[in-house]
Protein backbone atom coordinates (compact mmCIF):
# COMPACT_ATOMS: atom_id res chain seq x y z
CA UNK A 1 0.00 0.00 0.00
CA UNK A 2 3.01 2.17 0.73
CA UNK A 3 4.77 1.84 -2.37
CA UNK A 4 1.23 2.41 -4.29
CA UNK A 5 0.78 5.82 -2.60
CA UNK A 6 4.32 6.75 -3.42
CA UNK A 7 4.05 5.53 -6.99
CA UNK A 8 1.56 8.17 -7.10
CA UNK A 9 3.87 10.89 -6.35
CA UNK A 10 6.17 9.73 -9.64
CA UNK A 11 3.31 10.06 -11.87
CA UNK A 12 4.85 13.00 -14.03
CA UNK A 13 8.71 12.30 -12.85
CA UNK A 14 10.44 9.62 -14.80
CA UNK A 15 12.84 8.49 -11.49
CA UNK A 16 12.53 4.78 -10.88
CA UNK A 17 10.24 3.90 -7.76
CA UNK A 18 13.71 2.37 -5.24
CA UNK A 19 13.15 0.22 -2.60
CA UNK A 20 13.99 3.25 -0.35
CA UNK A 21 12.72 6.41 -0.92
CA UNK A 22 15.39 10.05 0.03
CA UNK A 23 14.77 12.87 0.39
CA UNK A 24 16.75 16.36 1.36
CA UNK A 25 15.53 18.60 4.09
CA UNK A 26 14.24 21.75 4.41
CA UNK A 27 17.38 24.52 5.34
CA UNK A 28 20.05 21.69 4.24
CA UNK A 29 22.34 21.49 1.20
CA UNK A 30 19.34 22.09 -0.97
CA UNK A 31 18.87 25.80 -0.15
CA UNK A 32 18.78 27.25 -3.63
CA UNK A 33 18.57 26.53 -7.42
CA UNK A 34 21.98 25.65 -8.46
CA UNK A 35 22.43 23.30 -5.78
CA UNK A 36 18.64 21.93 -6.01
CA UNK A 37 19.92 21.38 -9.78
CA UNK A 38 22.94 19.75 -9.16
CA UNK A 39 21.79 17.19 -6.92
CA UNK A 40 18.47 16.52 -9.17
CA UNK A 41 21.09 15.60 -11.91
CA UNK A 42 24.10 14.63 -10.70
CA UNK A 43 22.89 12.75 -7.04
CA UNK A 44 19.91 10.20 -8.81
CA UNK A 45 19.87 8.38 -5.15
CA UNK A 46 17.59 11.28 -3.69
CA UNK A 47 14.41 11.36 -4.40
CA UNK A 48 12.50 13.87 -3.06
CA UNK A 49 13.95 17.20 -3.02
CA UNK A 50 12.93 19.84 -0.26
CA UNK A 51 13.69 24.16 -0.40
CA UNK A 52 14.55 26.03 2.38
CA UNK A 53 11.45 27.78 4.22
CA UNK A 54 10.36 30.62 2.39
CA UNK A 55 8.04 33.20 3.76
CA UNK A 56 6.18 36.16 2.36
CA UNK A 57 8.80 38.84 2.72
CA UNK A 58 12.46 38.43 2.78
CA UNK A 59 13.76 37.10 6.17
CA UNK A 60 17.96 37.94 7.15
CA UNK A 61 17.98 34.98 9.51
CA UNK A 62 20.58 35.44 12.20
CA UNK A 63 23.79 36.82 12.58
CA UNK A 64 26.63 33.97 12.32
CA UNK A 65 27.34 31.37 14.11
CA UNK A 66 24.08 29.59 13.05
CA UNK A 67 25.57 26.55 13.19
CA UNK A 68 27.90 24.55 15.81
CA UNK A 69 29.06 21.12 15.86
CA UNK A 70 29.63 20.70 19.66
CA UNK A 71 30.49 17.03 19.45
CA UNK A 72 31.26 14.75 16.22
CA UNK A 73 28.07 14.45 14.40
CA UNK A 74 26.49 16.54 16.62
CA UNK A 75 25.35 19.58 15.80
CA UNK A 76 22.88 22.76 16.84
CA UNK A 77 21.57 25.25 14.58
CA UNK A 78 19.89 28.30 14.75
CA UNK A 79 19.56 29.78 10.92
CA UNK A 80 16.19 32.04 12.14
CA UNK A 81 14.44 31.06 8.63
CA UNK A 82 16.20 33.36 6.51
CA UNK A 83 15.39 33.02 3.27
CA UNK A 84 15.06 35.81 0.17
CA UNK A 85 11.07 36.27 0.52
CA UNK A 86 8.40 34.74 -2.19
CA UNK A 87 8.90 37.34 -4.75
CA UNK A 88 12.43 35.79 -5.37
CA UNK A 89 11.55 32.28 -4.49
CA UNK A 90 8.56 32.05 -6.91
CA UNK A 91 10.78 32.98 -9.52
CA UNK A 92 13.61 30.13 -8.68
CA UNK A 93 10.90 27.36 -8.07
CA UNK A 94 9.61 28.30 -11.42
CA UNK A 95 12.64 28.01 -12.83
CA UNK A 96 13.22 24.82 -11.31
CA UNK A 97 10.12 23.10 -13.63
CA UNK A 98 12.03 25.13 -16.89
CA UNK A 99 15.06 22.99 -15.84
CA UNK A 100 12.69 20.33 -15.70
CA UNK A 101 13.74 18.77 -12.58
CA UNK A 102 13.26 15.34 -11.84
CA UNK A 103 13.02 14.37 -8.46
CA UNK A 104 9.90 15.16 -6.48
CA UNK A 105 9.87 18.90 -5.27
CA UNK A 106 8.87 19.40 -1.89
CA UNK A 107 8.75 23.19 -1.33
CA UNK A 108 8.52 23.88 2.17
CA UNK A 109 7.02 27.24 3.36
CA UNK A 110 6.82 29.61 7.01
CA UNK A 111 4.57 32.17 8.06
CA UNK A 112 3.33 33.23 11.49
CA UNK A 113 -0.71 33.74 9.83
CA UNK A 114 -3.21 31.93 8.51
CA UNK A 115 -3.19 34.46 6.01
CA UNK A 116 0.85 34.58 4.98
CA UNK A 117 0.13 30.44 5.07
CA UNK A 118 -2.56 31.13 2.39
CA UNK A 119 -0.61 33.25 0.12
CA UNK A 120 2.02 30.69 0.03
CA UNK A 121 0.05 28.10 -0.65
CA UNK A 122 -1.89 30.24 -3.21
CA UNK A 123 1.66 31.16 -4.98
CA UNK A 124 3.33 27.69 -5.08
CA UNK A 125 0.47 25.26 -5.78
CA UNK A 126 0.59 23.18 -8.69
CA UNK A 127 4.34 24.28 -9.27
CA UNK A 128 5.19 22.32 -6.10
CA UNK A 129 4.51 18.59 -6.13
CA UNK A 130 3.92 19.24 -2.01
CA UNK A 131 3.90 22.36 -0.14
CA UNK A 132 5.20 21.44 3.81
CA UNK A 133 4.28 24.31 6.25
CA UNK A 134 7.01 24.57 8.92
CA UNK A 135 5.02 23.98 12.01
CA UNK A 136 8.52 22.54 13.88
CA UNK A 137 11.65 25.29 13.88
CA UNK A 138 12.28 25.90 17.35
CA UNK A 139 14.40 29.18 17.08
CA UNK A 140 12.05 30.89 14.75
CA UNK A 141 9.90 34.30 16.23
CA UNK A 142 7.43 34.43 18.06
CA UNK A 143 4.53 32.82 16.41
CA UNK A 144 5.77 30.88 13.89
CA UNK A 145 7.49 27.41 13.77
CA UNK A 146 7.35 25.51 16.91
CA UNK A 147 5.05 28.12 18.19
CA UNK A 148 2.15 26.46 15.77
CA UNK A 149 3.26 23.13 15.84
CA UNK A 150 3.25 22.84 19.55
CA UNK A 151 -0.77 23.74 20.11
CA UNK A 152 -2.89 20.75 18.46
CA UNK A 153 -5.66 23.24 18.31
CA UNK A 154 -3.85 26.11 16.40
CA UNK A 155 -1.83 23.22 14.20
CA UNK A 156 -5.10 21.96 13.22
CA UNK A 157 -6.62 25.22 12.56
CA UNK A 158 -4.11 26.33 10.19
CA UNK A 159 -4.62 23.27 7.99
CA UNK A 160 -8.05 23.76 7.53
CA UNK A 161 -8.02 26.88 7.25
CA UNK A 162 -5.73 26.72 4.21
CA UNK A 163 -7.59 23.65 2.67
CA UNK A 164 -10.62 25.55 2.76
CA UNK A 165 -9.48 29.01 1.43
CA UNK A 166 -7.67 27.01 -1.70
CA UNK A 167 -10.49 25.06 -3.42
CA UNK A 168 -8.16 23.87 -6.47
CA UNK A 169 -5.41 22.48 -3.76
CA UNK A 170 -3.21 20.11 -6.21
CA UNK A 171 -0.06 20.22 -4.33
CA UNK A 172 0.28 17.68 -1.64
CA UNK A 173 0.09 18.73 1.64
CA UNK A 174 2.77 18.02 4.27
CA UNK A 175 2.84 19.36 7.55
CA UNK A 176 6.29 19.58 9.33
CA UNK A 177 6.47 18.65 13.29
CA UNK A 178 8.31 19.52 15.84
CA UNK A 179 9.45 17.17 18.58
CA UNK A 180 8.96 19.15 21.76
CA UNK A 181 5.98 18.32 22.44
CA UNK A 182 4.31 15.16 24.45
CA UNK A 183 1.17 14.60 22.28
CA UNK A 184 3.15 14.62 18.29
CA UNK A 185 0.79 11.76 17.72
CA UNK A 186 -2.48 13.88 18.54
CA UNK A 187 -0.99 16.53 16.58
CA UNK A 188 -0.13 14.92 13.41
CA UNK A 189 -4.24 13.02 13.27
CA UNK A 190 -5.53 16.32 13.62
CA UNK A 191 -3.57 18.05 11.03
CA UNK A 192 -4.79 15.05 9.07
CA UNK A 193 -8.18 14.95 10.08
CA UNK A 194 -8.35 18.57 8.87
CA UNK A 195 -6.59 18.05 5.00
CA UNK A 196 -3.10 17.45 5.18
CA UNK A 197 -1.86 14.65 2.58
CA UNK A 198 1.24 14.08 5.10
CA UNK A 199 3.76 14.31 8.23
CA UNK A 200 7.49 15.26 7.88
CA UNK A 201 9.04 14.58 11.25
CA UNK A 202 11.23 15.52 13.14
CA UNK A 203 12.46 19.66 13.25
CA UNK A 204 15.82 19.80 15.45
CA UNK A 205 15.84 18.57 19.13
CA UNK A 206 15.44 22.04 21.85
CA UNK A 207 16.29 24.29 21.37
CA UNK A 208 18.58 24.21 23.96
CA UNK A 209 22.13 26.38 24.60
CA UNK A 210 25.49 24.98 22.90
CA UNK A 211 28.47 26.10 25.20
CA UNK A 212 32.15 25.92 23.52
CA UNK A 213 34.35 23.60 25.26
CA UNK A 214 37.00 25.98 24.56
CA UNK A 215 35.63 29.41 25.32
CA UNK A 216 32.85 27.92 28.08
CA UNK A 217 30.44 30.37 26.09
CA UNK A 218 27.64 29.49 23.85
CA UNK A 219 28.12 29.23 20.38
CA UNK A 220 25.34 30.46 18.61
CA UNK A 221 24.14 34.14 17.77
CA UNK A 222 20.39 34.80 18.63
CA UNK A 223 18.11 36.98 21.01
CA UNK A 224 17.38 33.63 22.15
CA UNK A 225 20.42 33.53 23.96
CA UNK A 226 22.50 31.44 22.28
CA UNK A 227 19.93 28.52 22.04
CA UNK A 228 19.72 26.46 18.79
CA UNK A 229 18.45 23.38 17.94
CA UNK A 230 19.56 19.80 18.34
CA UNK A 231 20.03 18.11 14.68
CA UNK A 232 22.88 14.63 13.78
CA UNK A 233 23.08 11.35 15.81
CA UNK A 234 22.21 12.76 18.68
CA UNK A 235 18.51 12.95 18.03
CA UNK A 236 18.02 9.81 16.05
CA UNK A 237 16.50 7.89 19.41
CA UNK A 238 14.27 10.86 19.83
CA UNK A 239 13.03 10.41 15.65
CA UNK A 240 12.39 7.02 15.62
CA UNK A 241 9.78 7.64 19.05
CA UNK A 242 8.18 10.11 17.35
CA UNK A 243 7.45 8.44 14.00
CA UNK A 244 6.24 5.69 15.87
CA UNK A 245 3.90 7.72 17.78
CA UNK A 246 3.13 9.39 14.53
CA UNK A 247 2.02 6.18 12.65
CA UNK A 248 0.17 4.95 15.69
CA UNK A 249 -2.02 8.12 15.30
CA UNK A 250 -2.61 8.43 12.00
CA UNK A 251 -3.19 4.98 10.36
CA UNK A 252 -1.45 3.25 7.61
CA UNK A 253 -2.75 5.94 4.62
CA UNK A 254 -1.15 8.63 5.21
CA UNK A 255 2.31 9.78 3.97
CA UNK A 256 5.35 10.30 6.55
CA UNK A 257 8.89 11.47 5.64
CA UNK A 258 10.75 10.53 9.29
CA UNK A 259 13.95 12.44 9.66
CA UNK A 260 16.46 13.05 12.29
CA UNK A 261 20.04 11.37 12.70
CA UNK A 262 19.86 8.89 10.20
CA UNK A 263 22.95 8.51 8.68
CA UNK A 264 23.24 5.11 7.31
CA UNK A 265 20.82 2.83 5.44
CA UNK A 266 20.58 0.36 9.14
CA UNK A 267 18.71 3.66 10.69
CA UNK A 268 16.70 4.18 7.75
CA UNK A 269 15.44 0.44 7.83
CA UNK A 270 14.74 1.01 11.12
CA UNK A 271 12.78 4.06 10.79
CA UNK A 272 10.68 2.43 7.85
CA UNK A 273 9.64 -0.34 10.08
CA UNK A 274 8.35 2.36 12.31
CA UNK A 275 6.19 3.52 9.65
CA UNK A 276 7.88 5.96 7.52
CA UNK A 277 7.41 6.17 3.63
CA UNK A 278 10.36 8.24 3.22
CA UNK A 279 14.02 9.32 5.02
CA UNK A 280 15.33 12.65 5.16
CA UNK A 281 18.82 12.82 5.08
CA UNK A 282 20.05 16.82 6.22
CA UNK A 283 23.00 16.88 8.58
CA UNK A 284 24.70 13.97 7.41
CA UNK A 285 25.99 15.74 4.37
CA UNK A 286 28.37 18.17 6.75
CA UNK A 287 30.06 14.97 7.19
CA UNK A 288 30.64 13.89 3.09
CA UNK A 289 32.19 15.35 0.72
CA UNK A 290 30.22 17.19 -2.14
CA UNK A 291 31.97 14.90 -4.58
CA UNK A 292 31.37 11.66 -2.65
CA UNK A 293 27.08 12.25 -1.77
CA UNK A 294 26.17 9.93 -4.47
CA UNK A 295 28.10 7.30 -3.55
CA UNK A 296 27.19 8.18 0.06
CA UNK A 297 23.60 8.10 -0.44
CA UNK A 298 24.23 4.87 -2.96
CA UNK A 299 25.73 3.05 0.16
CA UNK A 300 22.95 3.97 2.33
CA UNK A 301 20.25 2.67 0.07
CA UNK A 302 21.99 -0.65 -0.46
CA UNK A 303 22.42 -1.08 3.33
CA UNK A 304 18.87 -1.01 3.76
CA UNK A 305 18.31 -3.90 1.67
CA UNK A 306 21.59 -5.98 2.80
CA UNK A 307 21.78 -4.73 5.92
CA UNK A 308 25.68 -4.41 5.57
CA UNK A 309 26.92 -1.21 6.91
CA UNK A 310 29.18 0.63 3.92
CA UNK A 311 28.58 4.05 4.37
CA UNK A 312 30.93 4.86 7.46
CA UNK A 313 33.81 5.19 4.91
CA UNK A 314 32.31 8.24 3.63
CA UNK A 315 31.86 9.77 6.86
CA UNK A 316 34.27 12.30 7.82
CA UNK A 317 35.16 10.99 11.93
CA UNK A 318 36.90 14.41 13.08
CA UNK A 319 34.83 16.93 14.69
CA UNK A 320 34.89 20.02 12.00
CA UNK A 321 33.86 23.01 13.67
CA UNK A 322 36.03 23.04 16.50
CA UNK A 323 37.31 26.57 17.62
CA UNK A 324 40.84 27.51 18.90
CA UNK A 325 41.31 30.08 21.14
CA UNK A 326 44.54 32.45 20.01
CA UNK A 327 46.19 35.46 21.55
CA UNK A 328 46.44 38.73 19.38
CA UNK A 329 49.86 39.69 19.50
CA UNK A 330 50.36 42.91 16.84
CA UNK A 331 47.69 44.97 15.30
CA UNK A 332 49.40 46.64 12.65
CA UNK A 333 47.27 49.57 11.11
CA UNK A 334 48.03 50.02 7.45
CA UNK A 335 45.10 52.59 6.28
CA UNK A 336 42.26 54.61 7.83
CA UNK A 337 40.09 51.18 7.43
CA UNK A 338 42.09 48.48 7.40
CA UNK A 339 44.46 46.39 10.02
CA UNK A 340 47.07 43.20 9.72
CA UNK A 341 45.90 41.03 12.90
CA UNK A 342 48.74 38.57 13.77
CA UNK A 343 47.81 35.89 16.17
CA UNK A 344 50.38 33.50 18.60
CA UNK A 345 49.46 29.99 16.39
CA UNK A 346 50.58 28.96 13.47
CA UNK A 347 48.11 27.44 10.88
CA UNK A 348 48.74 25.35 7.84
CA UNK A 349 47.32 27.22 5.27
CA UNK A 350 46.97 26.28 1.43
CA UNK A 351 46.04 28.81 -1.51
CA UNK A 352 41.96 28.32 -1.95
CA UNK A 353 41.67 27.78 1.52
CA UNK A 354 40.17 29.92 4.50
CA UNK A 355 39.26 30.32 7.93
CA UNK A 356 36.44 31.55 10.33
CA UNK A 357 36.95 33.93 12.68
CA UNK A 358 34.57 34.44 15.60
CA UNK A 359 34.43 36.78 18.76
CA UNK A 360 31.76 35.30 21.71
CA UNK A 361 28.67 37.33 22.02
CA UNK A 362 29.67 39.14 18.51
CA UNK A 363 29.77 37.08 15.53
CA UNK A 364 31.86 35.45 13.04
CA UNK A 365 33.19 35.74 9.51
CA UNK A 366 35.13 34.33 6.99
CA UNK A 367 38.49 35.42 5.71
CA UNK A 368 41.71 34.16 3.63
CA UNK A 369 44.70 33.88 6.17
CA UNK A 370 47.63 36.61 4.99
CA UNK A 371 50.17 34.48 6.46
CA UNK A 372 49.72 30.92 8.29
CA UNK A 373 53.17 31.41 10.41
CA UNK A 374 52.13 33.32 12.71
CA UNK A 375 48.28 33.46 11.44
CA UNK A 376 47.44 36.37 10.18
CA UNK A 377 44.48 38.59 9.01
CA UNK A 378 43.70 41.69 7.00
CA UNK A 379 40.53 43.50 8.41
CA UNK A 380 39.09 45.93 6.64
CA UNK A 381 36.30 47.62 8.34
CA UNK A 382 32.98 47.61 7.42
CA UNK A 383 30.20 45.70 9.34
CA UNK A 384 29.74 45.21 13.02
CA UNK A 385 31.63 41.96 13.41
CA UNK A 386 34.70 43.84 11.44
CA UNK A 387 34.18 47.03 13.44
CA UNK A 388 34.37 44.69 16.56
CA UNK A 389 38.05 43.41 15.40
CA UNK A 390 38.67 46.72 15.00
CA UNK A 391 38.32 47.29 18.83
CA UNK A 392 40.25 44.70 19.99
CA UNK A 393 44.06 45.35 21.59
CA UNK A 394 46.85 43.30 21.22
CA UNK A 395 46.35 40.32 24.44
CA UNK A 396 42.86 40.24 23.84
CA UNK A 397 41.62 36.55 22.69
CA UNK A 398 40.02 35.67 19.27
CA UNK A 399 39.01 32.23 18.35
CA UNK A 400 39.73 30.61 15.21
CA UNK A 401 38.21 27.41 13.13
CA UNK A 402 39.34 26.20 10.32
CA UNK A 403 41.07 25.48 7.66
CA UNK A 404 38.36 24.88 5.08
CA UNK A 405 38.13 25.01 0.87
CA UNK A 406 41.03 23.08 -0.66
CA UNK A 407 44.01 23.55 -2.66
CA UNK A 408 44.17 25.13 -5.54
CA UNK A 409 44.98 22.20 -8.35
CA UNK A 410 46.18 24.09 -11.18
CA UNK A 411 48.04 23.39 -14.39
CA UNK A 412 51.70 24.16 -13.95
CA UNK A 413 53.46 27.12 -16.22
CA UNK A 414 56.34 28.60 -16.46
CA UNK A 415 54.83 32.46 -15.83
CA UNK A 416 52.46 33.28 -13.81
CA UNK A 417 50.31 36.72 -14.00
CA UNK A 418 48.89 37.41 -10.31
CA UNK A 419 46.37 40.49 -10.14
CA UNK A 420 44.42 41.48 -6.78
CA UNK A 421 41.97 44.29 -6.03
CA UNK A 422 41.67 45.77 -2.56
CA UNK A 423 41.94 43.40 0.61
CA UNK A 424 41.92 40.47 -1.78
CA UNK A 425 45.42 40.94 -1.48
CA UNK A 426 45.47 38.63 1.54
CA UNK A 427 44.79 35.53 -0.63
CA UNK A 428 48.11 36.46 -2.46
CA UNK A 429 51.19 34.91 -0.61
CA UNK A 430 49.16 31.55 0.08
CA UNK A 431 49.20 31.75 -3.66
CA UNK A 432 52.71 32.70 -4.04
CA UNK A 433 54.22 30.38 -2.22
CA UNK A 434 52.43 27.71 -3.89
CA UNK A 435 53.90 28.93 -7.47
CA UNK A 436 57.03 29.13 -6.49
CA UNK A 437 57.55 25.76 -5.34
CA UNK A 438 56.55 24.75 -9.00
CA UNK A 439 59.09 27.12 -9.97
CA UNK A 440 57.20 29.76 -11.58
CA UNK A 441 58.34 33.52 -12.03
CA UNK A 442 55.78 35.52 -11.28
CA UNK A 443 54.48 38.81 -12.10
CA UNK A 444 52.71 40.72 -8.97
CA UNK A 445 49.60 43.53 -10.28
CA UNK A 446 47.95 45.05 -6.96
CA UNK A 447 45.04 47.94 -7.08
CA UNK A 448 44.60 49.78 -4.31
CA UNK A 449 42.25 53.20 -3.50
CA UNK A 450 44.50 54.11 -0.46
CA UNK A 451 46.74 56.70 -0.56
CA UNK A 452 50.44 56.72 -1.62
CA UNK A 453 51.23 57.01 2.14
CA UNK A 454 53.51 53.92 2.61
CA UNK A 455 54.30 50.37 1.08
CA UNK A 456 51.69 48.55 0.05
CA UNK A 457 49.28 46.22 1.77
CA UNK A 458 51.34 42.85 2.73
CA UNK A 459 54.19 44.30 0.32
CA UNK A 460 56.66 42.97 2.85
CA UNK A 461 55.73 39.50 1.79
CA UNK A 462 55.04 39.72 -1.58
CA UNK A 463 57.92 41.96 -3.26
CA UNK A 464 60.12 39.15 -2.61
CA UNK A 465 58.36 36.97 -4.97
CA UNK A 466 58.33 38.34 -8.21
CA UNK A 467 57.99 41.29 -10.30
CA UNK A 468 55.78 43.43 -7.74
CA UNK A 469 53.72 46.49 -8.60
CA UNK A 470 51.22 48.44 -6.77
CA UNK A 471 48.97 50.46 -8.81
CA UNK A 472 47.08 53.17 -6.46
CA UNK A 473 43.22 54.00 -8.03
CA UNK A 474 43.72 57.74 -8.20
CA UNK A 475 40.45 58.35 -8.35
CA UNK A 476 39.82 56.00 -11.43
CA UNK A 477 37.88 52.68 -9.83
CA UNK A 478 40.11 49.52 -10.50
CA UNK A 479 43.16 51.61 -12.07
CA UNK A 480 45.62 48.64 -11.97
CA UNK A 481 43.17 46.70 -14.73
CA UNK A 482 44.84 49.23 -17.10
CA UNK A 483 47.92 47.64 -16.99
CA UNK A 484 46.63 44.69 -18.33
CA UNK A 485 45.80 46.67 -21.74
CA UNK A 486 50.07 47.25 -22.36
CA UNK A 487 50.88 43.99 -20.68
CA UNK A 488 53.57 41.47 -22.75
CA UNK A 489 51.89 38.16 -23.08
CA UNK A 490 54.63 35.21 -22.75
CA UNK A 491 54.05 32.14 -23.39
CA UNK A 492 53.56 29.56 -21.40
CA UNK A 493 51.56 31.72 -19.09
CA UNK A 494 48.95 31.58 -15.96
CA UNK A 495 47.17 33.93 -14.75
CA UNK A 496 45.06 34.10 -11.24
CA UNK A 497 42.43 36.80 -10.25
CA UNK A 498 41.67 38.13 -6.84
CA UNK A 499 38.77 40.48 -5.71
CA UNK A 500 35.14 41.54 -6.26
CA UNK A 501 33.57 39.32 -8.87
CA UNK A 502 33.27 42.82 -10.98
CA UNK A 503 36.79 43.57 -10.74
CA UNK A 504 37.98 39.64 -11.91
CA UNK A 505 34.92 39.36 -15.01
CA UNK A 506 36.57 42.92 -16.17
CA UNK A 507 40.14 41.46 -15.86
CA UNK A 508 39.05 38.07 -17.58
CA UNK A 509 37.91 39.75 -20.37
CA UNK A 510 40.58 42.04 -20.81
CA UNK A 511 43.39 39.18 -21.05
CA UNK A 512 41.20 37.02 -23.27
CA UNK A 513 41.52 40.64 -25.64
CA UNK A 514 44.91 39.75 -25.07
CA UNK A 515 45.50 36.33 -26.64
CA UNK A 516 45.32 34.80 -22.85
CA UNK A 517 43.72 30.99 -23.35
CA UNK A 518 40.69 31.07 -21.17
CA UNK A 519 41.44 27.22 -19.57
CA UNK A 520 44.41 29.34 -18.09
CA UNK A 521 42.58 31.85 -16.45
CA UNK A 522 41.92 30.96 -12.84
CA UNK A 523 39.20 33.45 -10.48
CA UNK A 524 39.07 33.52 -6.50
CA UNK A 525 35.78 33.04 -5.94
CA UNK A 526 34.89 33.72 -2.04
CA UNK A 527 31.24 33.22 -1.88
CA UNK A 528 29.45 34.53 1.05
CA UNK A 529 29.32 31.04 3.44
CA UNK A 530 27.61 30.79 6.96
CA UNK A 531 28.73 27.15 8.27
CA UNK A 532 32.15 25.89 6.36
CA UNK A 533 31.12 22.16 6.24
CA UNK A 534 28.42 22.33 3.18
CA UNK A 535 25.22 22.28 4.94
CA UNK A 536 24.10 25.84 4.50
CA UNK A 537 24.73 25.45 0.79
CA UNK A 538 25.10 29.10 0.23
CA UNK A 539 28.84 29.71 -1.21
CA UNK A 540 28.28 27.21 -4.28
CA UNK A 541 29.27 28.49 -7.24
CA UNK A 542 27.88 26.90 -9.63
CA UNK A 543 27.36 23.13 -9.24
CA UNK A 544 30.14 23.15 -5.94
CA UNK A 545 30.59 24.57 -2.72
CA UNK A 546 33.82 26.41 -2.12
CA UNK A 547 34.05 25.42 1.26
CA UNK A 548 34.58 22.17 0.07
CA UNK A 549 36.09 22.43 -2.90
CA UNK A 550 38.17 25.50 -2.38
CA UNK A 551 37.53 29.08 -3.46
CA UNK A 552 40.06 28.85 -7.05
CA UNK A 553 37.78 28.28 -10.17
CA UNK A 554 38.75 28.22 -13.87
CA UNK A 555 37.33 30.47 -15.94
CA UNK A 556 35.86 27.90 -18.49
CA UNK A 557 33.94 26.31 -15.68
CA UNK A 558 32.48 29.82 -14.89
CA UNK A 559 31.62 30.05 -18.39
CA UNK A 560 29.66 26.48 -18.61
CA UNK A 561 27.95 26.83 -14.94
CA UNK A 562 28.01 30.26 -13.47
CA UNK A 563 27.92 32.48 -16.47
CA UNK A 564 26.33 35.16 -14.67
CA UNK A 565 29.69 35.59 -12.31
CA UNK A 566 31.53 36.78 -15.39
CA UNK A 567 29.08 38.30 -17.95
CA UNK A 568 29.15 41.87 -17.63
Amino acid sequence: MKKTLFETLYKNHTKENPDLYLSTVSGVITTNRNIINFVDKKVKEIDIITTKSYQVTPNLGNREPIVCEVETGNFGNSVGLRNPGLDKAIVDVKKLREDKIEAFLNVSVSANTIEDFITLCRAFNKIADSIELNFSCPHASKGFGSSIGCDLNIASTYVKEIKEAIKDFESLLFIKLTPNVDNIGEIAKACIDNGADGIVAINTVGPVVHIDPVSKTPILQNKLGGKGGKSGTWVYQRALECVKEIRASIGDDPLLIGMGGVDNGLKAKEMVEAGCDAIGIGSAFARVKQPNWSNYLSSVKKEFSTLELTSDSYLIKKRQMEYKKMQIVSIKYHAKDTIIIELDKNFKCEAGEFAFLWLPGIGEKPFTLANDKPVTFVIKRRGEFTKALWDLEVGDFVYVRGMYGKTLENKKSKNALLVAGGTGVAVLPSLCRKLKGEGTNLKILVGTSEEREKDALLEYALAPMGEFKCVYDEGVVARVLNEIDTLEVLDDTNAYLIGPEIFMATAAKKLIDRGFQKENIYLSMEKSTRCGVGMCGECVCGEVLTCQSGTFVEYTYLEEYALETIKR
